[in-house]
């Protein structure tokens, strides 16, 4: 499986001016999130300061894969985060987790 960076800013439905925290369906977005880096898909991600950005590392078997595991997040489908930007990534420095041998692959 390859790595991808995903940047994806805040959409239309974004509450400017209250936490990530304060966001219409908070707690299903974390929940969401929680599973796919359970599942080892979602390797790393979190707000890029001062930008309105986030950035998602995610292993994957292709770039249509990735976008797809993604698409079901609450903030996605309710136009709170938007994918701008999806790029291949190469790890040079540092180590990940390995993929969990249960739960569905990514």
């Amino acid at each position: 499986m390859a790595l991808f960076a995903l940047f994806r800013a805040r959409g239309p439905a974004w509450r400017h001016g209250r936490p990530l925290e304060e966001q219409p369906e908070w707690p299903a977005h974390a929940a969401f999130m929680d599973e796919l880096a359970a599942e080892g898909v979602v390797l790393l991600a979190g707000p890029l300061e001062d930008t309105g950005e986030a950035l998602v590392i995610v292993r994957a078997e292709g770039v249509a894969r990735a976008v797809e595991r993604l698409a079901d997040d609450p903030w996605t489908r309710n136009g709170l985060l938007q994918l701008t930007r999806i790029a291949g990534w190469t790890l040079r420095i540092g180590s990940l987790p390995d993929v969990p041998t249960s739960g569905s692959p990514g």
